[in-house]
């Protein structure tokens, strides 16, 4: 994703990626934001670790936030989004294996799926790579799907739900940037 792209990731009712759909049932939560980039050879994974190296500053630091907070109810410290090795080639992830916040759940070229569970949530994303379109451009779409565990869970998404509807296009507005720093 090396050019690129002017038009800002928007929202879609509707999930693209196929294996994303089958945890929709039930969720307590979920969002899909899509992005147009141009074409290249990059994988699911790779379009998601390439947008979360360049993660703004800003949602590192309420990533940091979020971990101190979250500490004094006994759950997970995360550490950052884009804390993952970069020089980690994307074809040694296999399922089970930590890829920054997340846990690498599912990987196909098209789709990966990467997930978190805790006491008071269970969280997946899906990144999905549609096809190739007549501008020469894919759509890349982030999904989310939250499920809730218990009040906890609850009481944790009043806060987070309108921030995730910030950071998500935030973050996901950086595909097909060269510059990190250019959103």
């Amino acid at each position: 994703m090396t050019a690129r792209t002017d038009t800002p990731p928007t929202g879609s009712a509707e999930p693209m990626g196929p294996a994303i759909r089958g945890r929709l049932p039930g969720a307590y939560f979920h969002d899909c934001h899509v992005v147009r980039v141009p074409a290249s050879d990059t994988t699911a994974l790779g379009h998601f670790l390439q947008v979360v190296a360049r993660t703004p500053r800003w949602v590192n630091l309420l990533m940091a936030l979020r971990n101190r907070t979250v500490a004094l109810f006994g759950l997970k410290n995360l550490g950052a989004l884009g804390g993952f090795d970069p020089a980690k080639p994307e074809s040694a992830y296999r399922p089970g294996e930590r890829v920054g916040i997340f846990t690498l759940i599912q990987n196909t070229p098209d789709e990966v799926l990467l997930g978190d569970d805790d006491k008071h949530l269970e969280v997946v994303l899906s990144v999905f790579k549609g096809p190739v379109d007549a501008a020469g451009q894919v759509r890349v779409s982030v999904t989310t799907v939250v499920h809730v565990h218990n009040l906890l869970g609850r009481l944790y998404m009043l806060p987070v739900t309108p921030l995730h509807r910030l950071i998500a296009p935030a973050v996901l507005a950086r595909a097909g940037r060269a510059d990190p720093e250019s959103a």
